[in-house]
C-alpha cells in the first residue's frame, strides 16, 4: 500500500459533494470511519443528512467508484449507517462556514472587557 493512500482516500472524499448541500460530503460530516489495509482494500462507513434522503441509492456508488479510481486500491466497500444519527455538528468549521452557520457566540467588544 503506498503510505500516502489514506490521505489521497479523503482527498478523493472531498470531490464528492451532496447534489443538495454545496460542500463536500467530507466536510460535511457523512464519513463516519476509514480503514485502508495494507493491500490496499479501502472500507468507509458513511450516513446520509437524513435515511430518507433521495441520493441514497447514488451517493454510495459513487463514493465507491471515486474510491477505486485511486492509484493503489484494490477494492471499496461503501457501507451505509445511520447510527449515530447525522447533525450539523459533525461538520467541520469549513462546511458551516461555507453553508452560513454561526461558528460560536459572538466576541465580547474591548470595551465590556475594560469596565
Amino acid at each position: 500500500m503506498p503510505q500516502d493512500l489514506p490521505a489521497l482516500v479523503i482527498q478523493t472524499l472531498k470531490t464528492v459533494y451532496d447534489p443538495e448541500i454545496p460542500v463536500n460530503i467530507y466536510e460535511l460530516g457523512l464519513i463516519y470511519d476509514i480503514q485502508v489495509t495494507p493491500e490496499g482494500a479501502v472500507l468507509v462507513k458513511m450516513t446520509l443528512t437524513a435515511p430518507n434522503c433521495p441520493v441514497a441509492e447514488i451517493l454510495p456508488n459513487q463514493v465507491k467508484q471515486k474510491i477505486l479510481a485511486i492509484e493503489g486500491v484494490t477494492s471499496a466497500n461503501v457501507d451505509l449507517v445511520f447510527d449515530p444519527p447525522w447533525d450539523r455538528d459533525r461538520m467541520s468549521d469549513v462546511a458551516k462556514l461555507a453553508l452560513g452557520f454561526d461558528l460560536g457566540p459572538p466576541p465580547v467588544p474591548l470595551t465590556k472587557l475594560h469596565r
